[in-house]
């Protein structure tokens, strides 16, 4: 699928892989080390303003996705492109710029903030690198940056250490924003943080995104989180985006099986349905020995010779929603 949308970023075919560590007994035997395929062809696209939430279980290359779309990892195959730019073919300021633009928050912020800076240095320093400020007017703009994720100015003086997993995470987020960025990435930002604190920083993203006008992919495996918080979600297995299409109508009547078993096995809120269905059969294979044809077929209920022998494309299925099934057309809802 190439995303024609007018888009404020993309992602056009990206596929990435990682060269495994060959133990003593592939050596001896001249085995080369094993690779495994992260993502495989993987395509969409995210309007400006919008949320695209992208979920999928452990292991499906969600994490691996976050880190191309900001740079972390260079792609093997693919663009990235940032309001029509292809981002692999920047350099110089105009790749700094995209720096700016699309920034990271991470699952752990720790991982983001240096525990031998205060918090005013660490936001801080984002504004010196990118000349954003100068002498008095950086503690300044820290001040509105704490006030803007709801945190006092006195945290400046404090080191992260010294906060709660919610506020140091609601650090990172003011971090990111410190250099004006027009999209965040947000890699599992949840799942390090208490159910209770998790409904603020839920929150704290939607007023956010609607102060700044910021775009947003949201990362996580809470099927209720991105159903909340997402105008459109893909669905991501063994580094494949299997599905995506609006946030209401995927949730309604995904048409894709794995999608079908997801919804069905997460924890419902009314009485009647408290219990979650364990929908999915079987484990995730391992990504260094991927099924053939479609890479779901081993756990799928509808799987036929077609599903083993021909992997299906992501394709249209009306509207603004695309599915990779060879039976798409006839799947119903959960």
């Amino acid at each position: 699928m190439i995303p024609t949308r007018d888009a404020e970023l993309s992602a056009i075919g990206l596929s990435k892989s990682f060269v495994g560590a060959r133990s003593l007994f592939d050596i001896a035997l001249g085995r080369p080390a094993a690779r495994l395929q992260a993502l495989r062809d993987v395509s969409f696209d995210v309007a400006k303003g919008e949320t695209l939430g992208i979920v999928g279980e452990s292991g499906c290359g969600k994490s691996t996705l976050a880190r191309c779309l900001v740079g972390l990892h260079d792609v093997d195959q693919g663009a990235i492109r940032y309001r029509g730019e292809d981002v692999g073919r920047q350099r110089g300021p105009a790749r700094r710029r995209f720096n700016r633009a699309v920034q990271m928050v991470f699952q752990d912020p720790n991982g983001s903030l240096n525990p031998r800076m205060s918090v005013g240095e660490c936001i801080g320093e984002a504004l010196s690198v990118h000349k954003l400020a100068a002498g008095a007017r950086i503690p300044q703009r820290v001040a509105e940056l704490l006030a803007l994720v709801n945190l006092p100015a006195d945290a400046a003086r404090r080191r992260p250490h010294e906060f709660s997993g919610g506020q140091r995470q609601r650090i990172a987020i003011a971090r990111a924003l410190a250099v004006e960025p027009s999209c965040l990435i947000a890699d599992e930002p949840l799942s390090a943080l208490d159910v209770s604190v998790q409904a603020q920083i839920v929150n704290l993203f939607l007023e956010l995104q609607s102060r700044l006008e910021l775009t947003l992919v949201f990362i996580t495996h809470d099927l209720r989180l991105v159903h909340h918080l997402s105008h459109r979600i893909a669905v991501m297995y063994l580094g494949r985006i299997v599905e995506i299409g609006p946030a209401q109508a995927l949730f309604s009547a995904p048409r894709h099986p794995y999608t079908q078993g997801l919804i069905a096995s997460a924890p419902q809120l009314e009485p009647k349905r408290l219990m979650a269905r364990d929908a999915v059969a079987g484990e995730i294979p391992s990504p260094l020995a991927p099924p053939s044809g479609c890479a779901f077929h081993p756990r799928c209920p509808k799987a036929a010779d077609i599903c083993r022998r021909t992997t299906p494309a992501l394709e249209a299925r009306g509207g603004d929603w695309s599915v990779a099934c060879h039976f798409a057309s006839t799947q119903g809802s959960v």
